[in-house]
This record gives C-alpha cells, sequence and structure tokens, in this order.
C-alpha cells in the first residue's frame, strides 16, 4: 500500500506541476527576479554562436551603470570594462589597452539583460516540455509585435526550484545567442577598470 501512495504522489506532483501554464511560470520567474535589488548586480554567460566563425563566450558583470566583459573565441582573450562615458579594451596578445568613449550606445550585454524582462511582451509562449527540473518555454513573436529586431522565436528555461531562468537562446540574423549561468552578487571593483593592475601595458587613447 505505501508504494502504491507513493507512485499516486509522485503522479500527483507531476500532474500539479504540469498543470502550470507558460505565462504563469513566467509571471512567477519575472517575480523571483524582481526580488532582487539592482545593487546587487549581475553575472552571466553569453554563447554567440556565428557562422564560419563558431562561438564566441563572453562572461558579464554588470553593476548600476558599469559593465565588465570577458570575452574568449579561438583562444584569443578580451577584457571589456564600460561605465556610460567610456569603454576600456585590454588585448592580452597585443599588450594593449584601448580607451573609447562610448557615446551613449548599449553594448551586447545590455541588449541581452534587457531580454530578461517582459518575455512575453510581444510574444505568445507556450510549454514545449519539461524535465525532473526545469520547464521549456517556447516563445513567438506576436503579428502584432513591430520590433524588427526581436527574434522571431525564443526558448526559456527556468528551474522548477527556484523559478529563476537557466538560459534564453534566440536567433538574429543567423547569430544564436544562448545567455546563462546567472548569478547574483557583483563588486564595484569587478567592473571598475584599474589600470594600476596592468604596469606597463600599452595604452591607446582614441577619445
Amino acid at each position: 500500500m505505501k508504494k502504491i501512495f507513493s507512485v499516486f504522489l509522485g503522479c500527483l506532483l507531476a500532474t500539479t506541476a504540469f498543470g502550470q501554464s507558460a505565462q504563469e511560470i513566467v509571471a512567477r520567474m519575472d517575480e523571483v527576479m524582481s526580488q532582487h535589488d539592482e545593487k546587487e548586480g549581475l553575472v552571466m554567460t553569453m554563447d554567440m554562436k556565428l557562422p564560419i566563425l563558431g562561438t564566441i563566450s563572453t562572461t558579464a558583470y554588470t553593476l548600476g551603470n558599469k559593465i565588465r566583459m570577458e570575452a574568449n573565441s579561438g583562444g584569443k582573450n578580451l577584457i571589456t570594462w564600460m561605465d556610460e562615458e567610456t569603454s576600456w579594451t585590454y588585448d592580452a596578445e597585443k599588450g594593449e589597452i584601448e580607451i573609447e568613449s562610448r557615446d551613449g550606445k548599449s553594448s551586447e550585454a545590455e541588449d541581452n539583460a534587457k531580454m530578461l524582462t517582459g518575455i512575453t511582451e510581444g510574444y505568445s509562449v507556450s510549454l514545449k516540455r519539461q524535465t525532473a527540473d526545469a520547464w521549456y518555454i517556447n516563445c513567438k513573436k506576436l503579428k502584432t509585435n513591430t520590433e524588427k529586431d526581436d527574434p522571431k522565436t525564443m526558448e526559456l528555461v527556468v528551474a522548477k526550484e527556484t523559478y529563476q531562468p537557466i538560459s534564453l537562446s534566440a536567433t538574429v540574423s543567423l547569430v544564436t545567442v544562448t545567455i546563462k549561468n546567472f548569478k547574483f552578487g557583483v563588486t564595484e571593483s569587478q567592473v571598475t577598470f584599474d589600470q594600476s593592475k596592468y604596469p606597463g601595458v600599452k595604452i591607446v587613447d582614441k577619445r
């Protein structure tokens, strides 16, 4: 009898979990994400898969209006720090740091981070499948969505235990972008450029 009851309970829990609509899951995810203060900062990894060039992996640290990005492609590593006015890019291979004005331009890190909020806006969402640990949600662009830069489809993966996003994937102009490995907790020193840590490195100031 105990074994039968355990099987029944397992089926009941699975049915209850599956009974949540994609809209409800995303709404709960938005609620969980909104509980984090932006002062905490956010870390995430972005993989961009490009034709011929392969995959470029970037880890982005954001805190307020500051960002640090560490990019790796084909064994080449670049580190970029940005605030509202300036960007600093360290190329270890060249042994130099290039400084440029941002001119109010947004970065890929900022643009992709925005994909995590209001994900249902302009999209219809449906539960594609689920595992023991996650829901896989398909997001399809609505005809009423006139934003030409919005991808036609996206896949959002949400953790069942925490309702936090596991990954968000989309393809735009033959480039597949996957955002994953979300973590909260960034310090000011992690996103602030400190020239004293790069003694002897050539500075190329293009401002």
